[in-house]
């Protein structure tokens, strides 16, 4: 009705966001009804299967037509459960490896093409915001940006410290190790979300691009590094062209951060006026990759695992997202 309105488009900005809504609802609705018909599809082909259950082709097409309606259901599932303010946006994501050289730089690679495989799977575009490279080989830290619809909300369950045991590539006396990697993400702030940032507080400091090239970076001489001052927030931008465009991505990121810092501060105060346990957030560990002496990967919050590491080194983590979810919706409404 509000679209009807001769007056509807006299506010730009607030037409939009109406639009916006009105285009998820929709999005919900037609997911709903997808859902459904494949259900119906679905009892079809199991009252004909078990009509004549020596019909291995009939029982072939029920059993791939049950797999493709269970990941329909999971992926309906997960779009409700994404309920948080900014769950909708855009995902800024970080890849810091921790200490250990090139064994946990390697860890931190291996990270950043498994968000690279998920994002693909979910139709996500993927930007290299920051890329520092390994000295000799991995990474030394990477900054994303992962652009689509619910970016935010699936990735927001990746924060905290991932942990690896493996048997070392690079320790010629085959030993096993454990590196860690950790994860910050942020939403992407749209401009009408205000944070003080005064121009007093930030230091900008100009460097050349020491990117790997090619799929990651653009080499450039006019990458930008912003310092807070206040609280030592540091963010970096190499991914575009131009100084001034590089500034401006990396005050986005800082906005994020400061951001984020302000609602962890509020969470903490709310957690001790209730008497509660805070979990650890930065420097939690949330899940654990392990290769030997058994395959797992297991988170620790949730208990969610699986045997198959290699399906989820290649980006299968929606399961860990949907407990994940499942896991924060239980906390705040306990039984």
């Amino acid at each position: 009705m509000k679209m009807a309105d001769p007056n509807f488009w006299n506010d730009s900005q607030q037409a939009q966001v109406v639009i916006d809504e009105n285009n998820e609802l929709k999005s919900k609705y037609d997911n709903f009804n997808s859902l459904v018909e494949s259900t119906e599809d679905l009892e079809v082909l199991l009252e004909l299967a078990e009509a004549d259950p020596t019909d291995q082709e009939m029982l072939t097409d029920l059993a791939a037509k049950y797999q493709e309606v269970s990941g329909q259901m999971q992926r309906y599932q997960l779009t409700l459960l994404l309920n948080e303010p900014y769950d909708k946006n855009n995902a800024i994501l970080e890849i810091h490896p921790g200490a250990g050289g090139t064994e946990s730089q390697d860890w931190g690679s291996m990270l950043l093409r498994m968000y690279d495989r998920w994002a693909e799977q979910h139709g996500f575009s993927v930007e290299t915001v920051d890329y520092q490279e390994g000295d000799e080989a991995g990474i030394k830290s990477v900054t994303l940006l992962i652009s689509g619809k619910n970016a935010y909300g699936y990735l927001r369950s990746e924060k905290g410290v991932h942990r690896l045991v493996r048997i070392s590539p690079f320790d010629s006396a085959g030993r096993r190790h454990t590196s860690f990697a950790s994860i910050n993400v942020m939403p992407e702030l749209s401009d009408d979300v205000e944070v003080d940032l005064r121009p007093e507080d930030i230091k900008m400091e100009v460097f050349r691009s020491s990117g790997a090239g090619g799929q990651h970076i653009n080499k450039t001489s006019s990458a930008v590094r912003l310092i807070h001052i206040p609280t030592g927030i540091v963010t970096s931008s190499q991914a575009q062209r131009s100084q001034f465009q590089n500034k401006a991505t990396a005050e986005k990121m800082m906005k994020a951060k400061l951001y984020q810092l302000e609602l962890e501060k509020k969470e903490q105060e709310r957690a001790q006026i209730q008497g509660e346990q805070m979990e650890i957030g930065w420097g939690s560990q949330i899940r654990s990759y392990v290769f030997h002496p058994y395959s797992m990967v297991k988170d620790h919050r949730t208990e969610q695992e699986t045997g198959n590491i290699q399906a989820v080194m290649d980006g299968d983590l929606d399961a860990f997202i949907n407990a994940y979810l499942q896991w924060k919706l239980q906390q705040k409404n306990p039984q």
